[in-house]
């Protein structure tokens, strides 16, 4: 079993505007990773989620890469 990244490096809040963190949990073509590929918490599978959402809605991140 995987260690929860969040966990691990003792962060509470995954904030959208960190996209260097947020883009280890894209795949190549921009997607969002599944819990079992990443190993997190499914607590923190949804903050990750909802921050990537922000994150593309507010131009940081790309909806679609190619």
């Amino acid at each position: 079993m995987k260690q929860d990244y969040f966990s691990a490096n003792n962060i509470k809040y995954i904030d959208y505007k960190d996209i260097d963190i947020l883009k280890r949990f894209l795949n190549p073509n921009g997607k969002i990773m599944s819990h079992k590929r990443t190993g997190l918490t499914a607590k923190n599978q949804r903050a990750l989620a909802l921050a990537v959402k922000n994150a593309r809605f507010m131009g940081l991140l790309p909806f679609v890469a190619r």
